[in-house]
């Protein structure tokens, strides 16, 4: 628990929220925590630099939060709302916002939900991540297999044989398969963009 309450120490944390005095409670709570926190008001159309965190006053019209979640290096987003109809709800979905708390704000819960949030989005950015990497090694493998098809074609070798050319002067250049697919690739486009003249 140490360790985690160590974590929170120092972070900078936004708070865009109307002059209020739950707004007033909500600072003065972050900075017991021991966060930086300072006020933002009206919210930014952008996401507050060097915040690591954002407690945004969520509106059903205009949301920025989401953008700001949205962003590869974005800040953490908790979300303040105060009613639960069926407009802010789903205003509070399309936020995705990593956490939410409810009016009237109370001290007790925002360490919980400063927490789990920061949990989240640290969590989400790890999937992302990955996901990113899956996409380009599919991509390296889509690569791979067209640039040996065109081998093949072009010296009238079976697939299996081109591939292994690929692998052999990726081997000898040192240099990843993917790039010297990118090469065969590109080489065969301007050969059509030259034929095609």
């Amino acid at each position: 628990m140490s360790r985690i309450v160590d974590m929170l120490r120092g972070m900078r944390v936004a708070v865009a929220h109307p002059p209020d005095q739950e707004r007033d409670a909500l600072v003065g709570q972050l900075r017991r925590i021991g966060c930086e926190a300072h006020v933002l008001w009206p919210a930014p159309r952008e996401a507050p630099m060097g915040a690591d965190v954002v407690f945004v006053s969520l509106d059903q019209h205009a949301d920025p939060a989401r953008t700001w979640a949205m962003a590869e290096d974005g800040p953490t987003i908790i979300a303040v709302v105060e009613y639960e109809n069926p407009l802010m709800l789903k205003a509070l979905l399309d936020s995705a916002a990593h956490g939410v708390v409810v009016k009237p704000l109370r001290p007790f819960g925002i360490l919980s939900t400063l927490v789990l949030a920061r949990s989240q989005h640290g969590y989400n950015r790890r999937m992302d991540a990955k996901v990113r990497k899956l996409e380009d090694t599919l991509k390296a493998h889509r690569d791979v297999a067209k640039a040996a098809r065109i081998l093949a074609d072009l010296k009238a070798i079976p697939e299996s044989q081109a591939y292994e050319m690929i692998r052999a002067q990726a081997t000898r250049r040192r240099i990843a398969m993917a790039q010297v697919a990118c090469a065969i690739i590109s080489a065969q486009d301007v050969l059509k963009d030259l034929s095609g003249d």
